[in-house]
């Protein structure tokens, strides 16, 4: 993909401000935009956009290709018609409830549904007969997930489990109304979130998406695609995926998603794989790929094991699958999160394919100079952010450290900073860097602590809920950002 000088901001739709209990696609997308063109800002980097269940992540999703419906809009649809009137203001606190939420939204959107039954145009008929492919098999794991109690699909009866035809025929006939209505949230969520990407678009701005390397056991493709993942016959994963004992934990991270059969997804020239990548460029510009390393040898754990500890590395075929989408596809507009335990291998994987791969400036500090997280190492073609979704935000990662420690004294001697405003301070390092492109959160922007942390790692609860509360987004901060965009040569061009 073309290289240039750029940056650009981490904000998932679900933390931008409004009345309804979360971010969503409406006015407060737009108006993000319009800051991100102020302040010469060229990307606006999201987290995957999938539908979330249980703990709420959006890494875990019920499926690759549906969109989160708790992202739409109620203004949008009361300006389309579909809502007799506004809903009362929900939330506009600083964090997300997310079981509220999932309340106050199923009840509206199925409002609106009722409202549009019967008047199916063109435009909804022709979205669901292109995506038919994922969208028959979502609408109808969701509308059989929501008459099985919520259930996940490995504990249904075993006909509608393993996809028998003729129940999965009596399950289309007797769901049918269900089954529509699924498909009109998809269209409505699709319709709404291809306008804020139009908007982006025309405005200069590109959309940084996200891409998991796993999917999640309790999802459509793994329902619809058994075959293609390391199964037992009644659904049960043989392993689940995870990383080792790490920096966020002693016992490593157990993800729990079901590994892909490599064999199979060779078999069929990574169909999946290349349909998924395919779908995700209409809904964004550039993919950043999470757990590249996963891609030349996984960590898979044994079904049923209570931590990561007893795993082992199993190899992947990354090369044979990157070389069936340069095929596939005319650029690569891929970043990849390549962090963690890495090896010459891997690094050979991104680099023969020309991926840029990411640096973490709070990874820099407390050790000698040649830390590759520093930016005086950094190379042109590498993503340098100051902290990521799953990093302390900086103001909070600097209050952790023990007062005038070693790390502490680095980072002040290396920035010339007295750490006033530490946020800042990191944001100019990697602005200044010969990086082709730097990346900050929005917390980092606005200096917050680690009260607006978005995830913490190997956690469950209390993750991914923090919201900009509406003000916080200024002028004043626009110019800032702007004035040193333009210092280092990274500004949106005109």
């Amino acid at each position: 993909m073309e290289s240039r000088r750029a940056s650009g901001i981490l904000l998932h739709p679900t933390s931008l401000p409004g009345p309804f209990g979360i971010g969503d696609l409406g006015t407060e997308a737009f108006n993000f935009i319009d800051f991100l063109v102020k302040a010469r800002q060229t990307y606006w980097q999201i987290l995957p956009l999938g539908p979330t269940g249980w703990g709420d992540s959006p890494y875990a999703s019920f499926s690759a290709f549906a969109g989160n419906t708790l992202l739409i809009s109620p203004e949008k649809l009361f300006d389309d018609g579909l809502l007799a009137e506004l809903p009362a203001v929900a939330s506009s606190s600083a964090r997300v409830d997310y079981g509220a939420v999932y309340r106050t939204k199923t009840d509206l959107l199925r409002s609106a549904f009722e409202a549009w039954r019967g008047r199916t145009g063109s435009e909804f008929e022709t979205f669901a007969e292109e995506n038919a492919s994922w969208l028959d098999d979502y609408a109808l794991y969701r509308a059989i997930k929501m008459s099985q109690g919520q259930r996940a699909w490995y504990d249904w009866e075993k006909p509608l489990k393993l996809r028998h035809e003729n129940a999965l025929h009596r399950a289309a006939e007797n769901l049918s109304d269900e089954i529509l209505a699924e498909k009109f949230y998809q269209f409505q969520f699709y319709k709404q979130w291809w306008a804020v990407r139009r908007y982006a678009n025309e405005k200069g701005v590109r959309i940084v998406g996200d891409v998991p390397i796993f999917t999640a056991l309790d999802s459509a493709d793994v329902w619809r695609h058994r075959e293609q993942f390391k199964l037992n016959v009644d659904g049960s994963p043989r392993v689940v995926s995870g990383v080792p004992p790490d920096f966020f934990s002693t016992t490593g991270q157990l993800w729990g998603n079901p590994i892909y059969d490599w064999d199979v997804m060779r078999s069929n020239g990574f169909s999946w794989w290349i349909d998924r990548l395919r779908w995700t460029l209409k809904m964004v510009d550039v993919i950043r790929i999470d757990h590249f390393r996963g891609f030349h040898a996984a960590w898979e754990v044994p079904g049923g094991e209570p931590t990561a500890e007893n795993g082992a590395w199993v190899d992947a075929p990354g090369r044979e699958l990157f070389t069936a989408v340069k095929n596939a596809f005319d650029d690569l507009p891929f970043w990849v999160e390549d962090l963690g335990f890495m090896t010459t291998d891997v690094d050979a994987l991104r680099d023969d394919f020309g991926l840029p791969g990411m640096r973490i400036l709070q990874f820099g500090f407390g050790g000698d100079a040649g830390n590759q997280a520093l930016p005086h190492n950094y190379i042109r073609n590498c993503i340098a952010y100051t902290g990521t979704h799953d990093n302390d935000t900086s103001v909070g990662w600097w209050n952790s450290q023990p007062a005038e420690s070693s790390v502490q004294e680095h980072c002040k001697t290396y920035l010339a900073s007295d750490a006033g405003e530490i946020n800042w301070d990191l944001m100019r390092a990697i602005w200044g860097s010969v990086a082709d492109t730097a990346i900050a959160p929005m917390q980092d922007l606005l200096g917050l602590d680690n009260d607006a942390r978005m995830n913490r790692p190997a956690t469950t609860d209390g993750n991914w809920q923090w919201r900009l509360i509406k003000g916080e987004i200024t002028d004043e901060l626009a110019e800032r950002l702007k004035e040193m965009t333009e210092v280092y040569g990274r500004g949106l061009q005109p």
